[in-house]
């Protein structure tokens, strides 16, 4: 064995402290852009993604500028930099008034969901916006989602389930909050693929919409009239004809049954009832102070010009206060969706519970030809990746979210989050058995346990 040259050793060890010292800073700054950067890159295969950071533009007043990832058209809007501008990085997007922020390109591959962050300015009061799709480079938009409503000063993550091919560029367009203003950042899109935005599953497909069972062993038969099952291709109800609105509502969700067919609102009455039977029609909610709200929503069934007009059907509405409906409840909706985008199916069941609940019009118990207007609405999500043989599929470490919350206007002052509960709370107040096709074993398990999942 050679013996070592203790000089050349202690020279070795000098040069490499001092090149461990000069590169300290650099390492530093790269863990922090790493940092920052790591928002924009949490929607899996996220392939456009604008941060917004090399763009300059300080008026409100309309023009065109060049990001990384080609030319926007920024409309009663700029890049804002002050430290009222909420951001991951050193820019973002303010909007103000009824402001827009559009692609003047396209992406070309399509897209499977979009991620956009958002907050208020500063200290402004709370505003709404949408999203838009274009596939004929602009010409005509179509809405994507249900409207977003923003309140919070920290930024958030709103999830958006696309899944079009081809050329897509996309607008986001703020609708109300006055004066107040909006930020905008971190800008995500991911491909368009047959399996629901890339996710690890199988191939996704369109399975039984009452594949965890029948909650309140509804039969189709008259003599039922508080518990009348109707199957239909879209989703599978208990129908009450005494509170004229549904027992509750289950159905399949996977990207197999999204598309971009336009939402329809064709609300009308359901002839599908027994003829004997009083069918609830729209006028019955005209100015009631309560929304005709979906029980399986609209932009769940997307695919088809008649799976979207099936959802309008009244059976499918129960009176829902417009704060529950249009914000909690709706942003329920959409997370549930972006769990589809990142590659789950998902099995939902929802309905109403008790009589009473406080609209825009202020708290009344029905509504219309005696519509009952429930006291609480519900819902109950179990999430599997995409594959087959779902049941046999559902182990005591399947995610299953249940919420149950107030059906009334201070709805909103919580996120949706915050009204989760265990299935067997439900259970416990409905009288419902839910998730009765799930071994007993595992449904003791899962439905025992509250969802903690962190949501962004």
């Amino acid at each position: 064995m050679k013996k070592l040259n203790i000089s050349y050793v202690v020279a070795m060890f000098f040069f490499a402290t001092i090149m461990m010292t000069s590169c300290s800073k650099e390492i530093d700054e790269m863990a922090i852009n790493d940092f920052q950067n790591t928002s924009v890159l949490k929607l899996a295969n996220a392939t456009l993604s604008e941060t917004f950071e090399t763009g300059t533009k300080t008026s409100y007043a309309a023009a065109d500028v060049t990001l990384t990832t080609g030319v926007w058209n920024i409309n009663d809007a700029l890049l804002g930099t002050t430290t009222s501008d909420r951001k991951t990085g050193t820019k973002s997007v303010r909007i103000q008034n009824t402001g827009k922020l559009t692609m003047k390109f396209n992406k070309t591959n399509g897209a499977g969901s979009v991620e956009i962050k958002h907050a208020v300015y500063g200290t402004d009061a709370a505003s709404t916006w949408e999203l838009y799709i274009s596939s004929n480079d602009g010409s005509t938009w179509t809405k994507v989602g249900s409207t977003v409503t923003t309140s919070s000063t920290t930024l958030a993550a709103q999830t958006f389930v696309v899944n079009v091919s081809g050329n897509v560029r996309f607008e986001i367009r703020k609708m109300s909050g006055g004066t107040a203003r909006l930020s905008i950042d971190d800008f995500a899109v991911s491909d368009y693929t047959t399996t629901g935005g890339g996710g690890s599953g199988g191939v996704a497909t369109r399975d039984d919409n009452m594949g965890m069972g029948n909650p309140s062993t509804a039969v189709t038969n008259i003599t039922y009239t508080t518990n009348y099952l109707m199957v239909k291709t879209e989703y599978t109800m208990s129908y009450n004809s005494v509170k004229r609105i549904p027992n509750w509502v289950s159905w399949h969700l996977s990207s197999a049954w999204l598309g971009t067919t336009p939402r329809q609102d064709n609300f009308r009455s359901d002839a599908t009832l027994p003829s004997s039977w009083y069918k609830v029609v729209t006028s019955d909610y005209t100015n009631s102070g309560f929304d005709k709200g979906h029980m399986c929503p609209s932009a769940d069934r997307n695919g088809s010009v008649a799976d979207n007009s099936s959802t309008f059907l009244m059976t499918n509405m129960i009176p829902q206060a417009p704060k529950n409906n249009q914000i909690t409840w709706g942003n329920l909706e959409d997370y549930s969706r972006s769990l589809v985008a990142a590659g789950n199916e998902l099995y939902i069941i929802s309905g109403p519970y008790g009589q009473g609940g406080t609209g825009s019009n202020g708290a009344k118990t029905t509504i219309g030809n005696s519509v009952v207007v429930p006291a609480k609405t519900w819902k109950i999500i179990v999430v599997l990746p995409n594959g087959s043989n779902d049941v046999s599929r559902i182990t005591t470490s399947t995610r299953v979210i249940a919420v149950f919350m107030p059906n009334d206007q201070t709805c909103s002052n919580y996120a949706w989050s915050y009204y989760r509960t265990s299935v067997d709370q439900i259970e416990t107040l409905t009288g419902y058995d839910f998730l009765s096709n799930v071994p007993t074993t595992v449904q003791n398990v899962i439905e025992a346990s509250v969802d903690a999942a962190a949501i962004n």
